[in-house]
């Protein structure tokens, strides 16, 4: 199976896992990914998602050339809809999503991560849009999501370089929020994740709503901050608080 998914407590890791293919996307592992996802994201005890590539090569080190080199106009264009379908969902996804970049992430690997709320990457990880190099732009929404992680400006240079860059860089132009030595990475991302996993999955819900919400007003914020007292756990949140003892949220 091109895409395995573990559960542990409420952290599901989601790993591509193609690895003698450097987990390369291809139209079978996308349609998979987007069965897993869309079940993990109707899992009421899943509150956080890893997603990582197989072995400690590639991340994802792109889409499957091999699959696309022979597409036509409107294969092609199947294929880019697929793509978006299901890099929108991972984004859309009302829990947080990390991924854990451990190798290389170049074009459609790239856009995969961008599609995560958080990135954490090994320090040996190479991260790029090298479709420039192929006779192509990205296809699976980077020359959005890459513009509004490095700015417009940067995002640019970068698609039309086709330059890929290392793990160090990356973190300097907010490519990716954490770099960690190889042995730690999956620990570290892990642990966070379990972190997360310990607050009220509502109140996670609500800030990575807002925090998508286009609106200048942020009316948006006011309604998710005011609808999450209606259930118990602020309360129980702000009664350990002032108890001194670790909160026991129940949504």
């Amino acid at each position: 199976m091109s895409v395995r998914v573990e559960i542990e407590e409420a952290i599901a890791l989601v790993t591509i896992d193609r690895e003698q293919q450097l987990n390369a996307l291809n139209i079978e592992t996308l349609r998979r990914l987007e069965v897993e996802i869309e079940a993990l994201g109707a899992d009421a005890g899943t509150k956080v998602l890893v997603v990582t590539g197989a072995g400690s090569k590639a991340f994802v080190a792109g889409a499957d050339i091999a699959e696309m080199q022979d597409m036509d106009t409107q294969a092609a264009l199947e294929f880019s809809a697929l793509g978006h379908r299901v890099l929108g969902l991972i984004a859309s996804l009302p829990k947080p999503v990390i991924a854990a970049v451990n190798g290389f992430a170049l074009g459609g690997g790239c856009e995969l991560a961008l599609a995560c709320d958080l990135r954490f990457a090994g320090d040996w990880a190479v991260l790029g849009q090298p479709e420039i190099s192929l006779g192509i732009i990205p296809g699976f929404g980077g020359t959005r999501r890459l513009a509004r992680l490095v700015g417009p400006g940067k995002a640019l240079e970068l698609i039309l370089s086709g330059e890929k860059i290392d793990a160090k860089t990356a973190l300097s132009l907010g490519l990716v929020e954490r770099v960690y030595p190889a042995e730690e990475l999956m620990p570290r991302t892990m642990d966070f994740a379990r972190g997360l996993s310990r607050y009220s999955l509502k109140a996670l819900q609500g800030a990575k709503a807002s925090m998508a919400s286009e609106d200048p007003g942020l009316a948006r914020e006011q309604e998710l901050f005011s609808q999450l007292f209606a259930g118990p756990d602020p309360k129980e949140g702000m009664s350990a608080f002032l108890q001194r003892r670790r909160p026991l949220f129940t949504e």
